[in-house]
């Protein structure tokens, strides 16, 4: 299991170099939008900006001079920043997308698994991951307000990452008759879907979000200045919610089949029609479903 989170943590390390290589070659190569937009707020000196106009390479002390001109336009505006359903959309969709890979790569790596560990009936999304990275970012947002030390955001990061797995796999037993992991067999189980470990892997992960990632994630969603971004993004938020609906009533017909209970109505008896048992455990392979 140590073994399953390092490598967990050395993909997401690598997520984040590759990231940060490629936001410094930008930088290196002397154009670019950090380049523009640290000239547009006039946060560099006026002998690189004469190196960008006369279409020179920068020297290495002026791509230093970029970058602590981007860090500094970052840091002024996550300070400004409204934190509302535009960026909770994107991180949603964000965190579903990126930890669903994550976990397969790991389950890859560690186990030899390739088997699909979606969460959603429709496209490749993980509602655990995306729940996660809002609930993460949100906690983490108002901890660097409050310039929370290192020690603070990882208790908290523990707190919320085991609150969410609680009540996620309860929800999903009790309300489904589904699991999708249990830690029982753990010697360091806590409850069926909270242990010791990972605790201290949410923790850690908290830390790594607060830091390194959630800054220039927010920094890039931004808000929105358009029409375009704000209709793009609401038919991005109505189709995860369809999306979120459906599976939910595909899982709740899953459960009245298996207590013999028929459907009630047209869109239950739809829905029953057309996500069947084979459908569902062809579906969400990972999932132990009772009567399964």
């Amino acid at each position: 299991m140590l073994t399953s989170i390092l490598t967990l943590l050395a993909l997401m390390l690598i997520v984040r170099l590759v990231a940060f290589a490629i936001h410094w070659l930008w930088a290196w190569l002397g154009r670019g939008k950090d380049l523009a937009h640290a000239v547009d707020h006039k946060r560099l000196s006026e002998e690189a900006v004469a190196t960008h106009l006369n279409g020179e390479r920068l020297a290495r002390s002026q791509i230093q001079e970029v970058w602590r001109a981007v860090v500094a336009e970052r840091e002024y505006y996550l300070d400004s920043l409204y934190f509302g359903w535009y960026q909770v959309v994107y991180l949603f969709l964000i965190g579903s997308v990126s930890g669903l890979v994550l976990e397969e790569a790991w389950m890859y790596v560690t186990a030899g698994l390739t088997q699909s560990r979606v969460g959603l009936v429709w496209g490749p999304f993980s509602p655990l991951y995306g729940v996660g990275t809002v609930l993460l970012t949100l906690v983490a947002f108002r901890l660097r307000r409050r310039h929370a030390n290192l020690a603070t955001i990882f208790l908290v990061c523990m707190v919320v990452g085991g609150v969410l797995e609680q009540v996620t796999g309860w929800g999903m037993d009790h309300f489904f008759h589904a699991q999708s992991w249990t830690y029982l067999a753990e010697p360091d189980h806590i409850t069926q879907w909270v242990a010791w470990r990972f605790l201290f892997f949410w923790g850690a992960l908290g830390l790594i979000w607060t830091k390194l990632i959630m800054p220039e994630m927010l920094f890039r969603i931004g808000e929105p200045t358009t029409v375009r971004q704000v209709v793009f993004v609401s038919l991005l938020a109505l189709y995860l919610a369809l999306d979120i609906f459906m599976t939910l009533m595909a899982f709740q017909q899953r459960a009245a089949r298996y207590e013999g209970r028929e459907p009630r109505n047209q869109l239950e008896e739809w829905v029953s029609d057309h996500y069947t048992d084979s459908w569902m455990a062809s579906r969400f392979q990972n999932m132990v479903m009772s009567g399964d």
